[in-house]
């Protein structure tokens, strides 16, 4: 694979600055997504090589924008969807309330 996914080794992105004492959650969202991933997973709902293919099926720009757990969150939506243990009107609808309450 030779592609935006696959930076290892390549130069020209910086150094790599780990943040001291890093928590492993910085948001409470990001412990969300990580409980639906591990109940998911644990549900059978896709296998380990289906979960990173679907990060690597991101766009570029939004892989490398994105966070960790944001690329996580990505792969679950598009897996989630596409094994249809939810559909698109169901994430989409689900998104709308977020926005809503977070105003």
């Amino acid at each position: 694979m030779n592609g935006v996914h696959d930076l290892g080794g390549m130069h020209g992105f910086g150094p790599i600055n780990p943040e001291p004492n890093e928590p492993v959650f910085h948001h409470d969202w990001e412990r969300r997504v990580f409980g639906i991933m591990i109940a998911t997973f644990g549900g059978g709902h896709y296998n380990v090589d289906q979960f990173r293919h679907a990060i690597e099926r991101m766009g570029p720009v939004e892989y490398l924008t994105g966070s960790y757990y944001e690329h996580w969150l990505a792969s679950l939506e598009t897996l989630l969807t596409e094994h249809g243990a939810i559909t698109q009107a169901e994430l989409d609808a689900r998104r709308a309330q977020l926005s809503r309450e977070a105003k």
